[in-house]
């Protein structure tokens, strides 16, 4: 039986040792320490910044046309220069996702001894636990979703024994530490200088309440102290004013109280609701610590039930950190906050050049479709404010947004020339939308939500898409393909080009779909023909002079060669444009791009990219190399706690950060592994490695409404159920065998 639990020997001393809590909005690092408690807190809207009319450069449709003549005249570097001075974005007082305080409790010293800590995927609970002072001493902490706190219980085997001084300190926040009649109150603002102005930000309240069974309370300045108590419950909420919320009452009225009892088991039995929709055995678990394990993979030692531990971990991070009433989207870091993001150049902030989406990897695939509905909602007020980044900037009807977006909605382009000029950053995470229909097959949603803001991206598209003169292709731009450069045939290294690959591949997925989605709502038959024409007009993919599919319209070399992003890929995954049957020299040329790029001096390994390249190599149907990028990930790209990072010295990072989207991304490229769907057909074990001879996956899902379990043995299939929501019969395919039906036995 697989293993759900990660557990340790020690404390944690570090950040990327302890372990991960959270309600979908409130999030907790638990530490575990026997002289010292630690909880680092986080919220998901705890945000710098406000909205601004002012981030769209005021020249940029004024230059426009002159930058596309430039670059269709091939004065490359022209284009570069004009570009970088007129279509950057002007941010103002963009913001950050900010951390918060820590709760510390402090306990008196002594040896401890059986330690051990842990964390169980299947409960949601953490659990701290060992023998001091011939005490054997318990805490459980755990964030409740139901009552919206992050809830601590803490006991001993022996009456009075339960004894600790607690703050609310370690915070970059300005504000302050006060006691409350039964606990600990901090007042702050998240304010900060790199990102914001240092004057926006929301107000941020905390409440830490102690609920004592015996024992004294007393209270100081700023510290609350409990003597000789045989229990204590600890309650913590955050509260702030984004949306307009009473930050004060919000938090004072989560902690008003429940009992222990009755609030362990609405936690648990809301996490399992979604945690138990799937499971996945590929060996008998191994009874050493997670960090151990870990290791041991890294030296090269075989753990198959690490990896499915790993795919349940993303699972368990997803619900933690999004749910269906949570007020932002997972972020940079999900609703976690190392405090290293948001203090470098790259903001915790939502990255629409890959990130975000890989964010959500784990939802639909992995049968936790609730917890996609928190960037449904942003994705809508995208386009909102994207309509008018849309007019101001290119002249355009419907909507764009660029690079990077933050809590209030920031469209416009990002402040720097080489990445911040990804132009189908919008249409990319709109995809999303349209993906939540497939596996859901809603026509509600899809009208009231998903389809206005499809048909408003495909009118962007049919605003912005100019020829290009020497075919009269339809193509994007001035855009960046993120976020790379070139070197042009005039001399100049450039990121501004005409007709990138990844525009393409993205307004063909706009048009195609919006057409698909007014078919199926039999609206707007207009639209419908103008969507098809355009279509039929896009710039066709291309393969270069090695044998890669290329990044631009012209096969330009790059200028860094072991470049992180390959965003031309797009159009094997997440999209099906090239596959290795419908398109099988496209596909071969996309393998030749991957493996250039790992052959690179230098290539840029980090976490997001292994994710990346296991899924393209699950679409590629090549099981063992996408099994070498979950490895990679979890070995050389995820810590102790499993949490993955992205690696220092890249991308400006000067030390190693958590990044919520390798986690998710492993468990999405997995799933992908297992089972795929393009609604039309569902297909087992399409990638399934040589070295996973025996395994099970219960609960996956399929496009098309359609749940499904898998069993196989020796490598060979051996039972497949399909259960549709819908009472529609699944075409089937293993292998070169396809079959209509619900159920497979060999």
């Amino acid at each position: 039986m697989s293993s759900t639990i990660l557990f340790y020997d020690r404390p944690a001393e570090r950040w990327f040792e302890a372990l991960p809590i959270g309600n979908g909005r409130l999030g907790g690092m638990v530490y575990g320490g026997t002289g010292t408690e630690t909880i680092r807190l986080s919220e998901s809207t705890a945000w710098s910044g406000a909205p601004s009319d002012t981030d769209v450069s005021p020249t940029a449709l004024r230059e426009l046309p002159d930058i596309r003549r430039l670059w269709f005249a091939g004065r490359y570097g022209d284009a570069q220069r004009l570009a970088a001075e007129h279509l950057t974005g002007r941010p103002s007082s963009f913001g950050t996702n900010v951390p918060l305080p820590r709760l510390r409790l402090d306990f008196a010293d002594g040896a401890a001894e059986n330690y051990r800590r842990e964390l169980d995927l299947d409960t949601g609970v953490v659990r701290v636990e060992f023998d001091q002072d011939q005490t054997h001493r318990v805490r459980e902490i755990f964030a409740s979703h139901p009552h919206g706190v992050i809830a601590m219980r803490l006991t001993a085997d022996h009456p009075a024994a339960v004894s600790f001084t607690a703050t609310l300190d370690d915070t970059v926040l300005p504000g302050a530490t006060t006691t409350t009649e039964d606990g600990l109150a901090f007042s702050g603002r998240a304010v900060e200088s790199l990102h914001s102005n240092g004057k926006d930000g929301t107000a941020v309240e905390i409440r830490a309440r102690f609920e004592i069974d015996g024992g004294t309370f007393r209270r100081d300045a700023d510290t609350v102290t409990v003597t000789g108590a045989d229990a204590v419950v600890v309650l913590i909420a955050v509260g702030t004013d984004w949306a307009g919320e009473d930050p004060a009452g919000r938090a004072e009225k989560l902690v008003a109280g429940t009992g222990w009892d009755a609030l362990r088991s609405a936690h648990v039995e809301d996490h399992q609701r979604l945690m138990r929709r799937v499971s996945l055995d590929l060996g008998a678990a191994v009874a050493l610590p997670t960090d151990v394990r870990r290791e041991k993979l890294a030296q090269g030692e075989r753990d198959d039930d690490l990896i499915a531990l790993y795919f349940q971990y993303g699972r368990y991070l997803t619900i933690a950190g999004s749910r269906e009433d949570s007020p932002l989207p997972l972020a940079l870091q999900g609703v976690w906050n190392d405090g290293f993001a948001s203090s470098m150049g790259w903001s915790n902030d939502f990255h629409l050049d890959i990130n975000t989406q890989q964010n959500y990897w784990a939802a639909e695939s992995a049968n936790l479709a609730e917890c996609h509905a928190p960037l449904v909602r942003y994705v809508r007020r995208l386009a909102e404010t994207g309509q008018i980044t849309a007019r101001q900037m290119y002249g355009a009807d419907g909507w764009v947004a660029h690079t990077i977006a933050n809590a209030w909605g920031y469209t416009a382009p990002g402040s720097g020339i080489g990445w911040g000029l990804n132009v189908t950053g919008g249409a990319w995470i709109a995809l999303q939308l349209w993906e939540h229909y497939e596996y859901s097959l809603d026509e509600e949603y899809l009208r009231e939500q998903a389809y206005p803001v499809l048909r408003d991206a495909a009118l962007f598209f049919l605003s912005y898409l100019v020829p290009e003169p020497a075919h009269g292709w339809l193509v994007a731009g001035p855009s960046e393909s993120p976020e790379n450069w070139y070197l042009a045939p005039d001399g100049a290294t450039c990121s501004i080009a005409m007709g990138n690959t990844v525009d393409r591949v993205f307004a063909e997925a706009i048009l195609r779909i919006c057409g698909r989605a007014a078919t199926i709502l039999d609206v707007d038959p207009s639209l419908r023909a103008r969507v098809a024409a355009a279509r039929e007009r896009l710039s066709p993919l291309r393969i270069g002079r090695h044998g890669q599919l290329q990044e631009w319209l012209d096969d330009f070399d790059e200028a860094d060669p072991a470049h992180r992003h390959t965003a031309h890929l797009v159009a094997l995954f997440p999209e099906r444009q090239i596959t290795p049957r419908g398109t099988p020299a496209l596909a071969r040329a996309s393998a030749v791009t991957i493996e250039r790029r790992q052959q690179a001096a230098g290539w840029e390994q980090t976490e997001w990219v292994e994710a990346n390249f296991a899924a393209f190599y699950a679409r590629l149907l090549d099981g063992d190399r996408a099994l070498a990028h979950i490895t990679r990930l979890i070995a050389d790209a995820s810590e102790a706690n499993l949490l993955s990072y992205s690696a220092g010295g890249i991308a400006g990072a000067p030390q190693n950060i958590y990044s919520f989207d390798g986690n998710s991304g492993g468990t999405g490229a997995i799933a992908e592994m297992l089972l795929q769907s393009d609604g039309e057909e569902i297909e087992l074990l399409p990638a399934l490695p040589s070295t996973w001879r025996d395994g099970s996956v219960r609960g996956l899902r399929a496009r098309g409404g359609f749940t499904v379990d898998l069993t196989w043995r020796d490598g060979e299939l051996r039972q497949a159920r399909i259960h549709s929501s819908t009472g529609a019969v699944a075409r089937v395919r293993y292998r070169d065998t396809t079959f209509e039906g619900l159920e497979f036995t060999a």
